[in-house]
């Protein structure tokens, strides 16, 4: 459930206080929200923990948006919500206390179905299925953008930092100095130069935007 100032009940003013009264459906129901501050929330707990099978491939971890491109991708999916608990689970830990071990024991012939029961992961309507900006650069300077190398014409040129840049194979393909872009190991568009870095040759930095002219 979530409430909605003026519509669903009136605002919470400072220092007061609003009591939710439901009856749960069946024993274990718990409340998490992996929207809005999704940092804060996580940290304390207030989250779903999932499985997710997309087209034959398990996933384990939280219901936080993190599966929500592999799930729009799959051409067949389907989603579980984590009831089996360990012995001890810590707050903050759940990566080695619960999702390591659920991932282990769905290796080891496990069915989802013996460890949680099906569900369905928040949706993330409003997540791009690309993102044209830079959002990690390396050690070395290299710019990796959100946009699947897959997307982006061999013989498009981008944008970035006020340079357009032209796509080449490798780093010796263009003189020492030059700026180009490449499909990285991940299949992401990467920004480089040879010798060189791109973050400074180019003035990027993350969430730099990106534009592609073909």
């Amino acid at each position: 459930m979530d409430g909605v100032p003026d519509l669903t009940q009136p605002p919470i003013a400072p220092g007061k206080s609003f009591d939710y009264r439901f009856r749960p459906p069946d024993a274990g129901t718990f409340w998490y929200r992996p929207a809005g501050n999704a940092a804060a929330q996580i940290g304390r707990g207030l989250r779903g923990a999932l499985i997710v099978e997309a087209d034959g491939r398990f996933y384990v971890g939280p219901d936080n948006g993190l599966f929500e491109i592999v799930l729009r991708r799959a051409s067949r999916s389907r989603v579980w919500q984590i009831a089996w608990q360990p012995p001890a689970l810590s707050a903050s830990f759940h990566g080695r206390d619960l999702f390591a071990p659920v991932a282990a024991r769905l290796a080891r012939g496990e069915t989802p179905d013996a460890l949680g029961r099906q569900t369905q992961a928040m949706p993330q309507p409003g997540w791009p299925d690309d993102l044209p900006e830079i959002v990690y650069i390396d050690r070395y300077g290299n710019a990796m953008t959100g946009l699947r190398g897959e997307i982006v014409a061999p013989g498009a040129r981008l944008s970035a930092g006020g340079r357009e840049v032209a796509r080449a194979e490798t780093f010796s393909a263009v003189p020492q100095g030059t700026a180009f872009w490449y499909v990285n190991s991940n299949g992401l568009v990467e920004i480089a130069v040879n010798q060189g870095r791109a973050d400074r040759e180019l003035s990027l930095a993350v969430g730099a935007g990106i534009e592609i002219f073909s």
